[in-house]
């Protein structure tokens, strides 16, 4: 008799994990994982390799880095932020999420195992993506997590970057989704949307959040909302005159980090702005074209609490 969910590529999967564990954390060298395992040096080395490129291996470095702490401690100074993290960068793409994801990922994790229900409040985008894909696997059903915006685009199809259901089924925690548009079409359709009790009653969650995690969208011609087709030529253009710098759940705002007064924003369907001075609020953004909306973000007091690279928070504090 077999089992129905075994097959040859989980019992692959099982052999690379067990290859991965002896190699990176029991610090055996191939050639013990092949006596080990029994099986050739050139199997222990595929099946460790293969642990890698299926990330069932998630390497995490415990010792701080001196100008990743300087730098740290100059952007809480400077922006009065409750926490800040900077990771190290590549040189080669400054821009690369997964050391940012890892230490996102490292924050959750410490949440969730908080004996005490945790409310974790979620933005979207590739931040937030590649922080769900770091986590592990854990069973937290005390914790919720609920989504501070819309999952759906105009056409009714699926934002492609949310991530409260990855992360919930990740922690098998309780998630609550914002069962609306990214945008209403009129103030009065957002109007009669957030009047629907699920609605209400996922809005009163993202308010009580313990931990609220977004990302940080720039404006101009390579913003997320303009690439996705949410913001139109025109509708950037009125933006651009009124100031507009960034974004943080498709808020819009300046360079003050008010948001601004237009008729998209009046569309917005996102939870309201949270009020970063009593909560835990934290950014996870990189990039040069994300320094002016990171900085509107910090110095508007949108946000309170940063985790970037070392590349863009020396740009920040130039």
């Amino acid at each position: 008799m077999t089992l129905g969910r075994i097959t040859p590529e989980t019992t692959r999967l099982d052999e690379a994990a067990r290859a991965g564990w002896l190699y990176y954390v029991a610090g055996n060298t191939q050639d013990e994982i092949a006596r080990k395992l029994g099986v050739s040096r050139q199997s222990a080395q595929r099946l460790v390799s293969l642990a890698m490129s299926e990330r069932l291996v998630k390497v995490r470095i415990d010792h701080p880095i001196a100008a990743c702490m300087d730098l740290s401690l100059a952007l809480t100074a400077r922006y009065g932020l409750r926490s800040c993290e900077v990771v190290p960068s590549d040189p080669d793409a400054p821009e690369l999420l997964t050391g940012v994801a890892i230490a996102a990922a490292t924050e959750i994790e410490r949440r969730l195992k908080l004996p005490d229900p945790q409310i974790i409040a979620l933005g979207t985008g590739r931040a937030l993506r590649a922080c769900v894909e770091q986590m592990p696997r854990m069973s937290c059903p005390q914790h919720r997590i609920v989504s501070l915006l819309g999952n759906m685009m105009a056409d009714g199809s699926a934002t492609p970057y949310n991530a409260t259901i990855g992360m919930a089924d990740r922690v098998g925690a309780r998630h609550y989704p914002y069962p609306l548009p990214v945008l209403a079409r009129d103030p009065e359709e957002l109007r009669l949307l957030q009047g629907q009790e699920a609605v209400r009653h996922t809005l009163e969650l993202c308010s009580r959040a313990d931990l609220t995690l977004v990302g940080i969208g720039n404006m101009g011609r390579s913003a997320p909302l303009y690439v996705d087709g949410f913001i139109s030529e025109t509708e950037m253009e009125i933006l651009e005159a009124a100031g507009a710098t960034g974004e943080i759940t498709s808020w819009i705002y300046d360079a003050n980090g008010v948001p601004i007064d237009t008729e998209f924003n009046s569309r917005v369907a996102s939870a309201p702005l949270p009020e970063a001075r009593g909560r835990d609020v934290v950014a996870i953004a990189v990039g040069h074209a994300k320094v002016a909306a990171i900085r509107g973000a910090m110095a508007g007091g949108l946000i309170n609490g940063l985790i970037t690279n070392e590349s863009t928070a020396a740009a920040l504090l130039d």
